[in-house]
């Protein structure tokens, strides 16, 4: 990134913001990859990477924080959103213990999801996760992991007044909107990188790429929906064709049950007729 300093001190605010507290330590990694552990297994493509530079184990166990904008709000994103949020967990604690090391020094991971879409429908500012006992919600069960989906528009379950303002100039980043200090200096911070040429190239690039990939997504969903609508209409044909030969059944039966009675009438009348000849002669 062109500007190191300034994507650590921007990191550090928003963190600060977010948690209320100072962030001292921290090693920023913008879009950090981790891949999978073979070229056909997916890897974990991450905005903003931030683990602490001094790995203290004291008062305070060390952390990596994955921070991310997300816009993808189709119904299918939502849906995948919970085991998406695992898929990261398991990338980044895998990475985050060397081999040998005791389990005691596995890093807390800390994912936090910025989105300008509620992700449960319930209208929070604020949704955080963590694992518990599905038996006993009140037994403690500290396994470092937790994961924050932080609505920009939630009017419910607001953390702090600095973390609605936040999210808030997130929505509308211009200079009116950065009410407190913290914020006008990010305003400042994004100013400087948005009117660096290289860095313009860049977003221009991702926005191509990303015009690119979406392209590929909507010729792949329509190419899908194609073949689903050919496996309907032959469903369908299918069922016609079904109910065709249970009709086809149905009216053989009819049949052969009026043959049986037919035959049956004749057989009484071929009796009756034998009877009367008997009792004339």
């Amino acid at each position: 990134m062109t500007y190191p300093e300034i994507r650590e001190r921007f990191v550090k605010s928003i963190l600060k913001t977010i948690f209320g507290r100072e962030f001292k330590h921290l090693s920023v990694t913008a879009q950090k990859v981790l891949c999978g552990s073979d070229s056909h297994l997916h890897g974990a493509r991450l905005d903003v990477y931030t683990e602490p530079e001094i790995e203290d184990y004291g008062e305070e166990r060390a952390a990596v924080y994955d921070i991310e904008p997300d816009c993808n709000d189709s119904a299918a994103d939502k849906k995948a959103l919970p085991r998406r949020m695992r898929f990261y967990h398991g990338k980044i604690a895998a990475r985050s213990l060397n081999a040998g090391a005791d389990y005691d020094h596995l890093k807390n991971v800390v994912i936090i999801m910025i989105m300008p879409y509620d992700p449960f429908g319930r209208d929070r500012m604020l949704y955080t996760i963590k694992n518990k006992c599905v038996e006993l919600p009140e037994m403690e069960y500290e396994d470092g992991a937790s994961t924050l989906f932080l609505y920009t528009k939630g009017t419910k379950g607001i953390p702090s007044a600095a973390v609605k303002q936040l999210l808030y100039y997130m929505e509308n980043t211009i200079y009116e909107n950065a009410v407190n200090e913290e914020l006008r200096e990010i305003h400042r911070m994004v100013e400087t990188v948005k009117n660096d040429q290289e860095v313009g190239g860049m977003r221009i690039k991702i926005i191509e790429e990303n015009y690119e990939l979406k392209q590929e997504v909507t010729r792949q969903a329509e190419k899908i929906t194609e073949q689903a609508d050919k496996i309907i209409r032959q469903a369908e044909e299918n069922t016609k064709q079904a109910d065709q030969i249970t009709k086809q059944a149905e009216e053989n039966a009819k049949q052969e049950e009026e043959i049986k009675r037919l035959r049956e009438e004749l057989k009484r009348r071929d009796t009756m007729d034998k009877s009367a000849k008997t009792h004339f002669n």
